[in-house]
């Protein structure tokens, strides 16, 4: 028993002697050997400085730089660090207030507390920090960290490139790669391709004495990591196309929007009213940002081209014939009797056409015609009920991209609207409307809402003869000449391709001597197809998609013009410009260029202001579908 006892005692003895001798040894370890745990028990002799990657530049198809970077520096301050000094000369230097010196000091303690870094002035210019750098030794507690803000050197397409904010909290607590202060993208491709332009940062380990001034690298840079730049991209935008795009739309309200057909490449993307990409950068941008925001006469934030929606007007007619002749009630010889309306006075047309097949109704946008073609569709004997008639007419309009998102390599793309049988069975009741009651969306109006993004994709459609390749912004990424599967997957339609000939030669009948025929390039076979849609709140809405050359098309576009009327009047010409640059790199018709650059259409909006009862004619994606009403539209 005793002996026992004995054997007991040695063993619990031997047990607490081991725990002491590593205890003690691992003290030794982390206090004398390990300098990583110095380091992170001190923050007055090591500073532990953010080396922040420079993010990826882009440019263009051809090789222009649209984004790079330039220095600027953060300036850190460890508040529990900060010695009395002159707070005159020190606010002096930066060109700041004393209110913002104590605002500054008091956010950093509140942030990170005394003992910690923060940010207390961000993205100092080269300018002022050269000037201020030689005199930083006079205020402890304070240093500078390099960081690198976007510069858009051509200064154009602000709506895809996007721009960079701050990192939100939630992103912080959910995302260990961020820090409050930190930046990310919040629009446009800085967001789209976040992962790829941000890079991923490094640390460096600076010796401070006790004069603020850095001595040198702790361990010469045993600890220090580098940081990894961002990759750079190739945008298909054409540089120079966008460019006379934006000038085109100068004093206009709108989008373009061009679209090789053979790659679904976005050559250009216009949204205006537009705003200064450089606006957003640096420590400026957060009161231009917030001007921005509050102007919501032109919201030049507010990206038309992939968000606005608008009813298609009578672009959407070669869209009708090709259902109509898959559906077996129309064919190019199916000849209809226009007296100026539908029978019963609605929907309108614009004159006495006369009898017409489908070739010249096309190059007349005959609104009787399709309207004919829409009432024969929902009364097609192969459907036991014109609510499947409805439905099946609504696969087909899908499976032209319309009312359904474009899974576009850019955020906040629209879906646009066509209207469901179940939306008709709550706004009429089951069982009380029929056909006539939505004969507008044969023309393109009524509560079919499509976005000028969707345009340009019918455009490219047609072009196609029946196909299209999914719209994107980006041809590579870093070294890699790849995109991802999708961008290069062909996606038909459900209209047999036999079936676009007629179309596509209705609609080079538009350009030669049907509605747009001032619009036509000398030299170059242009097919499109004008739209003038109603604008409940002011002045119609002029639209345009066009693709050219008419046979092995190398671009397809459309042009919305808020509030600019007929089709042919401000859309067709515009889009007419913009093929021929491209296809021709000059232009020949000074005239109409002049007449288009010098246009001015947004007096329209002002005077719209001037009624209260008037709105945009934007519909704003918060905005809900309005009731179906019969109407008559313009070509």
């Amino acid at each position: 028993m005793n002996n026992a006892l004995a054997i007991r005692k040695y063993v619990i003895a031997g047990i607490f002697a081991v725990a002491c001798f590593t205890f003690v040894f691992r003290l030794f370890y982390m206090q004398v050997i390990d300098d990583q745990f110095k380091l992170d028990a001190s923050n007055e002799t090591y500073r532990h400085m953010t080396q922040y990657p420079p993010r990826g530049c882009v440019k263009d198809r051809n090789g222009k730089l649209l984004v790079t970077n330039e220095a600027a520096y953060d300036l850190m301050v460890v508040p529990g660090q900060v010695k009395d000094f002159d707070t005159n000369s020190f606010c002096s230097d930066l060109g700041i207030t004393k209110a913002d010196f104590i605002s500054g000091i008091k956010k950093a303690i509140i942030l990170n507390t005394a003992s910690h870094a923060s940010v207390f002035m961000k993205e100092v210019t080269p300018e002022i920090y050269a000037a201020f750098e030689e005199k930083m030794y006079k205020y402890h507690g304070f240093y500078s960290e390099v960081r690198t803000v976007r510069k858009y050197p051509l200064n154009i397409a602000p709506h895809i490139l996007g721009y960079l904010g701050e990192v939100s909290k939630e992103l912080c607590k959910n995302n260990p790669k961020y820090r409050e202060g930190d930046y990310v993208g919040m629009s446009g491709i800085e967001e789209s391709y976040e992962s790829d332009l941000a890079g991923k940062k490094g640390v460096r380990i600076t010796v401070v004495d006790a004069s603020n001034k850095e001595v040198g690298d702790y361990k010469n840079g045993k600890y220090d990591t580098m940081p990894e730049p961002g990759s750079n991209l190739t945008c298909t935008l054409d540089a120079n196309l966008q460019a006379y795009g934006e000038k085109l739309m100068h004093n206009k309200a709108g989008s373009i929007v061009a679209i090789d057909p053979s790659s679904g490449e976005v050559l250009a993307l216009v949204s205006c009213p537009e705003y200064d990409p450089n606006l957003l950068v640096g420590s400026i941008r957060a009161r231009n940002y917030s001007s921005l925001v509050l102007d919501t006469l032109d919201i030049p934030l507010f990206n038309r081209a992939l968000m606005a929606q608008y009813p298609p007007g009578s672009t959407f007619k070669p869209i009708e014939a090709l259902i109509g002749q898959q559906e077996g009630v129309l064919n190019e010889h199916t000849v209809y009797y226009c007296a100026g309306s539908y029978p019963g006075g609605k929907p309108k047309c614009d004159a006495h056409h006369g009898s017409l097949d489908l070739e010249p109704a096309i190059a007349k946008s005959c609104n009787t015609y399709f309207s004919y073609v829409f009432m024969s569709i929902m009364g097609n004997r192969k459907y036991p009920t014109m609510e499947e008639a409805l439905d099946s007419w609504r696969k087909y309009v899908n499976s032209f991209g319309l009312g359904t998102r474009l899974d576009i390599d850019l955020p906040s793309a629209l879906r646009g609207n066509v209207p469901t049988v179940e939306h008709y069975n709550r706004v009429f009741g089951k069982g009380h409307w029929r056909p006539f009651t939505i004969i507008s969306l044969g023309i393109g109006q009524g509560e079919m809402e499509v976005t000028p993004l969707q345009l340009a994709n019918e455009a490219s459609i047609i072009a196609n003869r029946g196909y299209y390749f999914m719209p994107h912004v980006i041809k590579s990424i870093g070294d890699k000449n790849e995109i991802q599967k999708k961008y290069t997957t062909k996606h038909y339609t459900l209209v047999d391709p036999k079936y676009f000939d007629v179309v596509v030669q209705g609609m080079s009948d538009v350009v030669s001597d049907g509605t747009a025929a001032a619009s036509k390039i000398p030299g170059v076979t242009m097919c499109g197809k004008t739209g003038t849609a109603q604008n409940p709140n002011g002045r119609d809405n002029s639209l345009f998609i066009a693709f050219a050359p008419m046979d092995h098309p190398k671009i397809a576009l459309c042009v919305v013009i808020e509030r600019g009327g007929w089709g042919a009047e401000w859309a067709a010409p515009i889009a007419s410009l913009m093929i021929e640059k491209y296809l021709n790199d000059t232009i020949k018709r000074k005239d109409i260029e002049t007449r288009m650059l010098d246009g001015n259409t947004l007096h329209y909006l002002e005077e719209e202001k001037l009624h209260p009862s008037h709105t945009s004619s934007v519909k704003h994606p918060a905005q809900k579908p309005k009731k179906q009403t019969v109407t008559a539209m313009k070509q």
